[in-house]
């Protein structure tokens, strides 16, 4: 008989032609395990959506505890479900007026192609705005807003109406106009290697939005849910969006993703035409009671609150001269090298001696780290060892 590899080579659709192939039996903590028991700090957290580690008892429990009782019911929006329902509530109370309506999906890109059907819908206007070298997903209208198109051009055309701005240039938010329906952009530009927004961009940003009546779209896919020292990643700004999108931590390991407005704006989505945005399994219970686990459990326990004092450790271990640069929004990191193919030297290393991490879309030779937020010091110490002996293992080849 064949073997798993050789059947996940045979059967299941691929994304690259090198696949990492590690076969994976179980997961602990930071910690995934392959088949023959060796463990790998999991330095990357699934591209942050294990924000809990592996296996959470709290968030397993939830699970097991739901879909002992039921699973799927209906269409998303039409019966009422203690999950969705304590989740929603639990979200809005922790978000500032007005975002208190909450459409539960299944994805980041999901979340995002909502919130550009809302926009318009709610707006009348054709035009969407989005920031070059950000990434918002991989579904057409999602990748419609991606530039420049290493990624996309082979499916052009996409959707028409989508131009593009400078993340950080103050000249460029002249072209928000009253023909924008909305502006979307990342809290923080992950995909480019990490960028954070300067000082008042973010607030001359919503100002601008203010002053043409364009909503405000801020895509905290992978900011949110503390992963930058705060609850949420705009609140170090000082400005709160129209649609707030969250995916990724969202669910401690289960899929589940939303976009979130105000009630007004929201609305219109039920009438002219009514059911103008269904989902089927958006709002899964299961996927609800472990979102409903996890933020519970970033809210009580003290992870978020360590998370500066975590970026601050990893920054002081990890000076060696192969590292160009590190740039950081809490755990959360970009650590820059000198070229692509060090850079897959330094990845591969560090996967045979038990540590996963990964690149940047846009970035492919800076290394991505966003371990899952329980990570003690002590595993910092230890991830940051492998990093530094990688790194000076592939410097002496």
């Amino acid at each position: 008989m064949a073997s798993k590899r050789q059947l996940f080579l045979n059967h299941l659709a691929q994304t690259s032609d090198a696949p990492l192939m590690l076969e994976i039996e179980r997961g602990e903590g930071i910690y995934l395990f392959d088949r023959k028991g060796k463990k790998h700090i999991d330095l990357i957290a699934g591209i942050g959506v294990s924000s809990l580690g592996h296996a959470h008892p709290k968030v397993v429990k939830a699970v097991q505890k739901q879909a002992g009782k039921f699973m799927h019911t209906l269409v998303y929006g039409e019966f009422v479900m203690s999950p969705q329902v304590e989740l929603a509530k639990l979200i809005s109370d922790n978000l500032p007026d007005p975002l208190d309506s909450i459409y539960f999906v299944n994805s980041g890109s999901e979340a995002t192609e909502g919130a550009m059907k809302l926009a318009k819908r709610y707006t009348g206007r054709p035009e969407i705005i989005s920031a070059r070298y950000a990434y918002h997903g991989s579904t057409q209208g999602a990748a419609s807003l991606m530039y420049p198109t290493d990624f996309t051009q082979a499916f052009h055309p996409l959707l028409p109406g989508i131009n593009h701005i400078n993340f950080n240039e103050e000249n460029d938010l002249e072209k928000i106009t009253s023909k924008t329906a909305c502006v979307i952009v990342e809290t923080v530009q992950a995909e480019c290697g990490l960028q954070t927004p300067k000082k008042k961009y973010l607030k001359k940003l919503r100002k601008r939005c203010n002053e043409t009546g364009t909503l405000l779209v801020l895509d905290e896919i992978q900011a949110g849910y503390g992963r930058t020292g705060t609850l949420w990643a705009f609140e170090q700004y000082g400005i709160v969006p129209d649609i707030l999108l969250l995916a990724k931590g969202m669910g401690g390991g289960m899929p589940i993703a939303a976009f979130i407005a105000s009630k007004e704006i929201m609305r219109t989505l039920s009438f002219n035409p009514f059911l103008g945005h269904i989902t089927t399994f958006g709002g899964h219970p299961v996927c609800c009671a472990a979102g409903l686990a996890t933020l519970k459990v970033l809210l009580k326990e003290d992870y978020i609150s360590k998370v500066k004092e975590k970026e601050k450790l990893f920054k002081k271990l990890l000076i060696h001269s192969a590292i160009k640069e590190i740039r950081s929004a809490g755990l959360w990191m970009a650590v820059e090298l000198e070229s692509y193919d060090f850079l897959k030297r330094v990845i591969n290393k560090c996967l045979e001696d038990g540590l996963i991490t990964d690149w940047f879309l846009f970035n492919d030779k800076s290394l991505r780290i966003a371990p899952p937020l329980t990570i003690t010091k002590k595993e910092i110490k230890v991830a940051c060892k492998i990093i530094l002996n990688a790194l000076t293992y592939c410097q002496n080849k």
